[in-house]
């Protein structure tokens, strides 16, 4: 299976996807790694551009491929780049779970992004102006949305399993 998980910066998707991970034994693909060490590596400089989530889609279909599931974390802000995990998971014969992370409280929301520091070495981080001018196109088709204002990680995570159904760790 792959677990798509896209938001803005900011709204809890990282400590979403680490913590489902964890539960789902699910392999956590985050593009932000992938970006950096594309950065790193001297091939790119940021902003990446699509580069990031092209390296992404092809490591998901190698993993899912292998039966295992995949979670992919990115803001994920293109209806473009949402169509090409679902490409993903459909090449590898997988179903697919897509999931919108957000922070509906505006003072919450900006508290995390000012105070957060970045956990890979030398990723910039977008300030408030920069999310909140961000382009990013309203999803086109259900999806399941994670709310985590007022919510703790772990209340996010079971409002998320509450929300779809995965498969047990043991399963892949």
């Amino acid at each position: 299976m792959l677990i798509v998980l896209g938001g803005l910066p900011g709204t809890g998707k990282t400590t979403l996807a680490r913590l489902l991970a964890a539960r789902l034994g699910a392999v956590h693909l985050r593009v932000d790694t992938i970006e950096q060490a594309l950065v790193r590596s001297g091939l790119a400089r940021h902003p990446v551009g699509p580069a990031g989530y092209v390296v992404g889609y092809a490591l998901a279909g190698d993993h899912l491929r292998q039966g295992l599931t995949v979670i992919a974390e990115s803001v994920n802000p293109l209806c473009v780049t949402r169509d090409a995990w679902r490409e993903a998971a459909v090449r590898a014969g997988v179903p697919v779970v897509e999931m919108e992370v957000c922070c509906s409280d505006p003072v919450e929301h900006r508290q995390r992004v000012t105070s957060r520091s970045a956990d890979i070495a030398n990723l910039p981080l977008p300030d408030w102006r920069q999310i909140v001018e961000r382009e990013y196109e309203p999803w086109d088709r259900e999806h399941i949305v994670v709310d985590t204002a007022g919510q703790t990680p772990a209340e996010s995570l079971e409002s998320l399993l509450r929300a779809a159904t995965f498969p047990a760790a043991d399963s892949h």
